[in-house]
């Protein structure tokens, strides 16, 4: 069994309503959700005049490979309406993958580690919630640890 972080979150529609929708989906596809954290309200990064984000993360077990998952992931989005448009732009959905057990992978899709994991306080807080001595397999930093060093001065608020 893979123990997966991924981080769900949106900004469009009725993002609770979103948020359900992707937990469920989740476990009907890629595995059981065995904690998650509470929800996080922030500010869009990136692309700033957009409304806040709502996002959570979850640790699943998944008996699946992380391209698997991956593919698992992106057609979740693509059932719930999610359309790649705009970088950083509004969305119903988005699901990351944070972290997969601690595999460092570097395909031309996939880069685990979550590439900005450590840059994100929205990311950071959710996961040092439910994970928070999980060891970030490329820094050798626990989230915790990240989250205090972390340079993101974004707002961000625990619902």
């Amino acid at each position: 069994m893979n123990k997966v972080y991924l981080l769900i979150g949106g900004n469009m529609g009725n993002v609770m309503a979103n948020l359900l929708t992707a937990k469920m989906e989740i476990e009907k596809q890629v595995g059981e959700i065995v904690l998650s954290s509470s929800l996080y309200r922030t500010a869009a990064w990136g692309l700033e005049d957009q409304p806040d984000f709502l996002n959570q993360v979850l640790e699943v077990n998944a008996d699946l490979q992380p391209q698997e998952v991956l593919q698992k992931v992106l057609a979740i989005e693509t059932e719930m309406g999610r359309i790649r448009t705009l970088k950083n732009g509004p969305r119903i959905i988005d699901i990351d993958i944070l972290l997969f057990n601690d595999a460092i992978i570097e395909e031309e899709n996939l880069k685990v580690p979550h590439p900005f994991l450590h840059k994100r306080n929205f990311t950071l807080a959710p996961l040092a919630e439910i994970a928070s001595t999980i060891v970030h397999p490329v820094l050798q930093k626990n989230i915790k640890c990240l989250l205090q060093e972390s340079e993101d001065k974004l707002p961000f608020e625990k619902l």
